[in-house]
């Protein structure tokens, strides 16, 4: 039997980035200080953390919270920073499931190397909304994942999902919803709908 190859190269430079963690480039205090939420991916700002979209995502709505101050280990988060982040966790399930609908989440952290972590030296907590069906042939097979949703759309959803006083209002929260959702594909769709039944 013979093998094929998908190639994706636009892997390369996140493979190359997550190899060369670093305290010195820090993405997670990067991007806060760049003065621009949209090009960082900043959902969200809280006191003590923000919810920032995953730049390589497992799923659409792929989210992490995480400190602004640069720690590595859970066990040193300060407890007020601690349960501001679970807040934040809490929030961004809800306004995920108000968008597009999972019919699961993955949360957690991966501290270390050895334990995935992609940046190991700044602790981060993963939202990861989930649906019957979300992985398929390419990710097993190809090492893909088939995105509905551009990091952009994703953004603009979420964000305005995120700030009850966004100027859009409420008509912007369902055209949000509305569209999250319909990222989703009908498989997502229809599993929704079937369980309800």
């Amino acid at each position: 039997m013979s093998e094929n190859r998908i190639w994706a190269p636009w892997r390369l430079k996140y493979v190359k980035d997550a190899s060369k963690d670093n305290e010195e480039s820090c993405i997670f205090c990067a991007k806060p200080s760049l003065g621009d939420d949209e090009t960082a991916l900043i959902v969200h700002r809280g006191e003590a953390a923000f919810v920032i979209l995953n730049l390589y995502p497992y799923t659409n709505g792929h989210l992490m919270v995480t400190p602004f101050e640069h720690i590595g280990r859970i066990q040193d988060i300060p407890a007020d920073t601690t349960a501001e982040m679970l807040e934040l966790a809490k929030t961004a399930m809800n306004r995920l499931e108000d968008i597009y609908r999972p019919q699961g989440f993955n949360v957690g952290f991966n501290q270390g190397r050895a334990a995935g972590a992609g940046v190991e030296h700044h602790i981060h907590m993963h939202v990861v909304p989930r649906w019957g069906g979300d992985t398929n042939f390419m990710p097993v097979i190809a090492d893909h994942r088939v995105m509905p949703q551009s990091l952009e759309d994703s953004f603009r959803v979420l964000s305005a999902a995120f700030d009850p006083n966004d100027s859009t209002g409420s008509a912007g929260a369902a055209e949000a919803a509305a569209t999250g959702r319909e990222a989703q594909g009908s498989e997502a769709r229809d599993d929704n709908h079937s369980e309800g039944r």
